[in-house]
């Protein structure tokens, strides 16, 4: 399927998918689940007051890429289990690249980190995937 063929819906529900079971690794792991971004092009600024969080509240724009490198890669000799998340979260990410551009990862806050993956999909949609992370 092309990506021009693949409706925010659609996407959304792959995304569902793709995540089901997979929870992001922190002090505390948490589900990844799909979002759709109500507004314009997600900012900063739009995220908190979206969010209800204080303006003052800290929030770090990073990529897909640095979000999901400690991910992607598990290390030497680790079990099965281990290897087919990998995979998954593999998987997940090359679904997104596939189907969405301007990928942007903002996480919001201290300790209890809202993280918001978005991008923007080719009906001009932000879609994408949201979790937390605990960094104590």
């Amino acid at each position: 399927m092309q990506a021009s063929d693949t409706s925010p819906e659609d996407l959304l529900a792959s995304l569902e998918e793709a995540a089901q079971g997979l929870l992001f690794p922190s002090e505390s792991d948490h589900p990844l689940r799909p979002f759709r971004w109500a507004g314009d092009a997600p900012s900063p600024a739009a995220l908190l007051a979206a969010q209800g969080l204080a303006a003052e509240t800290p929030v770090e724009v990073t990529t897909a890429g640095d979000l999901f490198a400690p991910v992607l890669e598990p290390p030497d000799g680790a079990g099965d289990a281990a290897l087919a998340d990998a995979a998954r979260y593999r998987r997940l990410v090359d679904l997104l690249e596939r189907h969405l551009t301007d990928l942007r990862v903002y996480r919001a806050g201290r300790v209890d980190i809202d993280v918001i993956l978005l991008g923007r999909h080719a009906s001009g949609a932000w879609l994408g995937l949201r979790t937390k992370v605990v960094e104590t």
